[in-house]
């Protein structure tokens, strides 16, 4: 296998017919890919989620298209009991997946969440073939080192994905198919780990890609039965906290959101109180934006210091003020599940004066334009311009004025991040709405609530009883 020779007209020539695609979308493609990596913003014959792809690694990671072997890792993920049983269990399957798959005839690797392949089967020939590009234990493949292919661009999504040939973003790769599909944390959505199918000069089976959502479901339902057992763990905590009568109270997970809360802490925080949710479905979006990133940054330094307990203040909208909250870290053996929160009393779990962890959050430029995708071309919008945007699983779709968008942010909370100061609310776990735009509420069955953003087409935004309240609060009903 000479990719590295070969230069694009070799790449285009190796998976001519063998890797899934007709030659004309061969064709189609190779063009695209040669034109964008020459710096074109426009292409045609590209599917979104490969165009996407191509933007980050252009864009945002800067990989050399003309790389032909994978960077050699460099860096260890932090670990914990969660990737032991994602790694045990995506290596069982794998074994299976000659067998599973009809007529699979390719290299099978499972990666962790930085894309490092900790494990590879197949054939002594596939094996080879796969050493020559550094398909093989040690190596990096997330999209920042090794631009689009099914284990990095997996990684970024939500969903199985497929890459065939000339849609890799490195030439070097491009007579290899591929599909892969991540493993998430079923709190945080975080990935843990990412198992993927390769073949050489070979059209993958269709069979692939419902095997790997399989996978990744059967992998998931494991992870689901431990995150109840730490919800109860977390309610477990709070029930225990020694801490004044009628101090403001909170158990929150590892994303940031609730637990339980006693009355005093979900009066703050805009959530039912003293209702535990074991199950992340279940579990309470509170009304405080900064809250999952004091979290984030609490669990992280527990890692280091699990003795750790902290303070920092926090604004809380309902009091329109700054409060003062203490942090301290939930354990389940040695991994950090969440924490405790107290406001009102810094120094409440312990935590030194000067130890305000948080106290500098660092704030980030408004955005002056919002990135989307129409067709093959780029969007850039003014946030004003944005009616609402709801979720498709890891997909963003925006309802704007110049007609629906996907946005080429991934992830409703990411967009949430990005827009929090821009007037968009949060009314659904589906859906991100900006208030400015909201021209009616109606009122429906049993109290639910239809926010209106076009009263010419009767254009509406469901919200969810649980952002009810903020809602009212923040439109002054």
């Amino acid at each position: 296998m000479n990719g590295a020779r070969d230069g694009t007209n070799g790449a285009a020539r190796a998976t001519s017919g063998a890797v899934g695609l007709a030659d004309d979308s061969i064709r189609r493609t190779t063009a695209a890919w040669e034109s964008f990596a020459a710096g074109a913003d426009t292409v045609r014959g590209v599917r979104p989620e490969i165009l996407m792809s191509w933007y980050r690694c252009r864009e945002e990671y800067e990989v050399d298209p003309g790389l032909d072997r994978a960077p050699a890792a460099v860096e260890v993920s932090a670990h914990s009991i969660d990737h032991d049983v994602v790694f045990a269990e995506l290596g069982g399957l794998a074994t299976t997946a000659a067998v599973e798959v009809d007529g699979l005839d390719g290299l099978v690797t499972v990666a962790d969440s930085d894309g490092r392949i900790l494990a590879s089967w197949g054939s002594r020939r596939i094996l080879h073939l796969a050493a020559d590009r550094n398909l093989a234990p040690w190596f990096t493949w997330s999209e920042w080192a090794s631009g689009t292919n099914g284990m990095g661009t997996a990684l970024e999504s939500h969903r199985p994905v497929m890459i065939r040939g000339p849609e890799h973003w490195c030439r070097g790769f491009q007579a290899w198919a591929c599909a892969g599909v991540a493993v998430r944390d079923v709190v945080t959505q975080e990935p843990l780990a990412v198992l993927n199918i390769s073949c050489w000069k070979t059209p993958l089976s269709d069979a692939v890609l419902p095997w790997l959502r399989k996978v990744a479901a059967t992998t998931e339902a494991k992870l689901r039965q431990r995150a109840h057992q730490s919800g109860t763990l977390l309610a477990a905590a709070l029930a225990d906290a020694r801490v004044a009568p009628g101090t403001p109270l909170a158990a929150i997970d590892a994303a940031g959101n609730v637990v339980l809360a006693n009355s005093e802490a979900a009066a703050l925080m805009g959530t039912p109180a003293d209702t535990p949710a074991y199950a992340p479905p279940h579990r309470w979006t509170p009304q405080l934006p900064t809250l999952p990133q004091l979290t984030r940054r609490a669990i992280e330094r527990a890692r280091q210091d699990p003795h750790w307990s902290g303070s920092t203040q926090i604004y809380v909208p309902f009091l329109g003020t700054q409060v003062s909250l203490a942090v301290r870290p939930i354990f389940s053996g040695t991994r950090a599940i969440g924490v405790l929160v107290a406001f009102g009393a810094p120094d409440i779990f312990g935590a030194p004066s000067s130890d305000a962890l948080f106290s500098a959050v660092p704030s980030r430029p408004l955005p002056s334009r919002v990135i989307a995708l129409r067709e093959d071309r780029w969007v850039l919008l003014d946030p004003r311009e944005i009616r609402y945007a709801e979720a498709d699983h890891n997909k963003v779709w925006l309802m704007t004025d110049q007609g629906r968008l996907l946005a080429a942010t991934r992830g409703l909370d990411r967009l949430e991040q990005q827009l929090e100061d821009r007037g968009f609310l949060r009314v659904h776990r589906r859906f991100l709405v900006n208030l400015g735009r909201v021209r009616e509420i109606e009122q429906g069955f049993k109290g639910t609530l239809l926010l209106i953003t076009d009263a010419r087409s009767h254009e509406t935004v469901p919200v969810a009883r649980r952002h009810a309240p903020q809602l009212r609060q923040s439109v002054g009903l």
